[in-house]
């Protein structure tokens, strides 16, 4: 499963030498678009930047996105409103459109393709009308000149629409190309291949990362969720994972020009896409909690039946996946994190809508690192943790810890079958008493231990991706045991090698 975006690879974006010992003003660890953008930030200020990334610039949350860049964001504002006050939800508007903004203008000054689109979120279901109609008062009492729409493009039913005029979409690695050559040209460095694995706060901070250690002032963690335990940052974010498609169509003129995003479930996200001089047609959907789905692949299958239904002769180009983390009260987590003397920042909690939150938190960031001042992001970061965030947090927690419970209890009962699995399928048993996580993927057969290295939950088999994913707090891992997402920092071992313990240290700290 590889994204349009990353699949169009014209200029590989290139990686600088790892240098030991080397020390910087800033290190940022994750080269998507929060990292790249918050470096550029920090280097037009002057400051020395080296931006290190585990394995390739936009592999994660970046190079997947659907890549929209709207103020319209489904249901998300009314979800703010209804878990805090109309002062946060501007908060979270106004910061949005300073990203927003900031993004356009970088696009036009580097010559960066962008196509302006109107935005529209639509219910597919009588259920979803009051969810619109909240969403449409959420977006008044944000300041958005939104407008009710009931004549759409979409080739099925809807029950009632709002509309954005005049949002935007790109290709997300046209943007990343642009962002690192910016830097690059500024004195900083991107480096690929390299893990951070800890961070020993100080003056400067040692970063220790799977090469060898660096120094930095000040360390940014734009790693999709931080690697550090510290603030208990996995313990109140829920992972989330949905699927993409690119479809060729017998008649481009009958793709919908609009973004589209349904209210209700299960989600439904339409765009256009150019590439190779024509237009596809994105359909995204069918998101899950990570590790939670009984059969990933009968989600990715949904979605395409359901693409055949409503665009008739849509050939299949492209199929990926995606992941985003959201926030118990669903605005994003921005700035120093505890327990570290204010020497790490973080930024995590997008929910999905990470074009313009990433930047919003690049532009938080820079501004705090160089004693600047952000009234709407000063508000995000004083927030009030309310009786529904406590509540929802419960119901999060009771989660993690019903999934740890069975995860063990059904491994110690199921040993590992005698025969390997049939090609693409997993399987969790036991063997020697331990949890053992066995697959065979492209004729290669791996068995691995089933313990997640972050926390100790006990991943399970994603069949569309081929990959072993932890419930607890979203860890994934390829079939062979190599670590694509945390905020585990180490691959699952061969059966054959000492298990990684989970993190005992973890501090009890609340966060802002």
């Amino acid at each position: 499963m590889t994204s349009l975006w990353l699949d169009d690879q014209r200029e590989r974006i290139p990686t600088d030498t790892f240098e030991p010992d080397a020390r910087y003003d800033a290190v940022v660890a994750g080269a998507g678009l929060t990292g790249l953008t918050t470096a550029l930030l920090l280097a037009r200020a002057g400051l020395s930047v080296a931006v290190l990334e585990a394995r390739f610039v936009g592999a994660a949350a970046t190079g997947n996105t659907t890549a929209k860049l709207s103020l319209l964001q489904g249901g998300v504002l009314s979800g703010i409103r209804s878990r805090g006050s109309d002062r946060v939800l501007k908060a979270y508007v106004e910061g949005n459109l300073e990203g927003q903004q900031w993004m356009l203008r970088y696009l036009g000054e580097h010559g960066v393709a962008v196509d302006r689109r109107d935005a529209f979120t639509y219910a597919g279901t009588e259920d979803g009308a009051r969810s619109i109609e909240e969403e449409y008062e959420a977006c008044l009492a944000a300041g958005l000149d939104v407008e009710r729409v009931s004549e759409l493009e979409l080739p099925f039913r809807v029950h009632g629409a709002i509309r954005l005029r005049e949002q935007a979409q790109f290709d997300p690695m046209d943007v990343l190309r642009a962002l690192a050559a910016d830097l690059r040209e500024r004195g900083g460095v991107i480096v690929e291949g390299v893990r951070v694995k800890d961070v020993d706060t100080g003056e400067p901070s040692r970063v220790i990362t799977s090469v060898g250690d660096v120094h930095a002032g000040t360390v940014v963690l734009a790693t999709g969720v931080p690697i550090l335990d510290r603030g208990l940052y996995f313990a109140k974010l829920k992972a989330n994972r949905s699927y993409a498609q690119a479809y060729r169509m017998p008649d481009a003129a009958r793709i919908p020009q609009g973004m589209y995003l349904s209210i209700d479930a299960p989600t439904r996200s339409l765009r256009t896409a150019a590439h190779d001089g024509e237009q596809l047609l994105l359909v995204g959907g069918n998101d899950h909690d990570v590790g939670r789905a009984d059969d990933t692949q009968a989600l990715v299958d949904d979605l395409e039946r359901w693409t055949h239904q409503h665009f008739p002769g849509a050939e299949r180009t492209h199929a990926w996946a995606a992941q985003d983390y959201q926030s118990l009260n669903m605005v994003p987590f921005v700035g120093w994190m505890p327990r570290t003397g204010k020497h790490v920042k973080i930024a995590t909690g997008y929910n999905k809508w990470g074009m313009t939150n990433a930047v919003a938190a690049a532009l938080s960031i820079a501004a705090e690192v160089l004693d600047g001042n952000i009234p709407w992001a000063q508000t995000l970061h004083h927030r009030i943790t309310t009786p529904k965030d406590l509540v929802q947090g419960a119901v999060a927690g009771a989660e993690v810890a019903r999934d740890a419970t069975t995860g063990w209890i059904s491994a110690e009962r199921h040993p590992v079958p005698d025969t390997p699995p049939a090609e693409g399928e997993g399987v969790v048993g036991s063997a020697d008493m331990k949890p053992v996580a066995v697959s065979t993927v492209d004729g290669v057969t791996c068995r691995l231990s089933a313990v997640c290295t972050h926390l100790g939950g006990i991943v399970t088999w994603n069949s569309a991706e081929r990959s072993w994913d932890c419930p607890l707090h979203g860890s994934r891992f390829a079939a062979d045991g190599t670590l694509l997402e945390g905020p585990a920092v180490e691959d699952l071992k061969p059966v054959d090698e000492p298990e990684l313990p989970g993190d005992e240290h973890v501090p009890v700290d609340d966060v802002d």
